[in-house]
């Protein structure tokens, strides 16, 4: 007489005999949806550079391609219940993605194209008496840092106290009429700001002026409002009973607000100013109506017209000179290493709030 033995029940039959997916198998089959879209699309690049290849078209197949194949086993293997809930949750991961879509794609475009010219001769060199290939854009950073620097001293300061006053001692219609023009102010076309400033020189200087103090003054007239109502939301969060509890202390409302209200809101300030700069660091009309360009690298802010990095890709783009390869190949390079100074800005904000932020301790 034959015995019947049953198969040893491993983790994963025990799993899928139970009607549930692995965990990892989700993971693996969106893998594999990946890798295959990116197999079509490559084969359909090939031949091509690496910035031609489709990733946006990449994505959108794999997601697709994902969402039925989940669908499809989940159906088999679990319950028609189940499928739904799992072609529900790669939808709304699928919203984030479109989102998130074009700036991943922009990315991989900038970086694609730009670090071509990544070497320490654009870096080193300015675009003095250069027609063809070689220069750099040695001129074109300290121009955006110096002008960007500057118009953070000037509007950071009006721009917070600005907020202060409309959260602390703000009241009636003055205080209305202040968040009125800065809501409009928010709203101006940076050409409008560039002109102004050109206007107000012209009046007082003379028509024909361009230096970097004018490029500064308009970015901050850009920068401003954004500060303000970054900074009077993030002051308005700070809770009263914090107030209430230094006021009870003796300690004056001046005080109150330099030493309990800004550091607490400190960290989304920082977060708020940064978000100014980077509103600003990559306007490209006001400046050329301000600050003007010049291929020679001028560190007197006050003195002389200066270069700033998307003027410079600007320039470039429109005046390709003699070799327009190579002065694509430097617009994008200078758009790169203006993402790049902006992300630093960023890490280097998020690190300043870490540092000054309250330490909460307790027993």
């Amino acid at each position: 007489m034959t015995t019947l033995t049953a198969a040893p029940v491993t983790p994963h039959t025990a799993v899928l005999t139970s009607g549930r997916l692995p965990k990892w198998a989700p993971w693996a089959l969106l893998a594999g949806s990946f890798v295959i879209s990116a197999a079509v699309f490559g084969v359909a690049a090939a031949g091509s550079s690496l910035a031609d290849f489709n990733i946006a078209g990449t994505v959108i197949v794999g997601i697709l391609l994902y969402m039925v194949i989940i669908t499809v086993i989940s159906s088999i293997v679990e319950s028609r219940r189940k499928a739904v809930d799992r072609l529900m949750t790669a939808l709304v991961a699928t919203a984030f993605l479109i989102a998130l879509l074009p700036l991943v794609s922009l990315l991989w475009t900038v970086v694609a194209n730009g670090i071509e010219r990544f070497d320490a001769e654009f870096f080193s060199y300015s675009m003095r008496n250069v027609v063809g290939d070689g220069g750099g854009i040695v001129h074109a950073i300290w121009g955006t840092v110096m002008i960007t620097l500057t118009a953070t001293i000037i509007s950071v300061p009006i721009g917070l106290m600005t907020s202060i006053y409309l959260v602390e001692y703000g009241r009636g219609r003055l205080a209305k009429g202040i968040t009125f023009f800065v809501d409009v102010m928010t709203g101006i076309p940076s050409i409008v700001a560039g002109l102004f400033i050109y206007a107000v020189f012209a009046l007082l200087v003379g028509p024909g002026i361009s230096m970097g103090f004018m490029g500064a003054l308009a970015l901050a007239v850009l920068m401003t409002p954004v500060v303000v109502r970054g900074s009077e939301e993030l002051l308005k969060i700070v809770p009263n009973e914090l107030r209430e509890a230094s006021y009870a202390l003796g300690v004056p409302k001046w005080l109150t607000i330099l030493k309990v209200v800004l550091p607490t809101s400190i960290a989304g300030i920082t977060t708020s100013i940064m978000l100014a700069i980077s509103r600003v660091i990559g306007e490209t009309a006001p400046l050329l109506l301000t600050a003007g360009f010049t291929q020679s690298l001028n560190t007197n802010i006050f003195s002389g017209q200066m270069m700033t990095l998307p003027v410079f890709a600007y320039n470039q783009y429109m005046n390709q000179g003699t070799n327009p390869d190579a002065a694509v190949a430097r617009a994008w390079a200078a758009a790169l290493t203006l993402i790049l100074i902006v992300m630093v800005l960023n890490l280097l904000a998020r690190l300043i709030a870490k540092l000054f932020a309250p330490k909460m301790t307790g027993r």
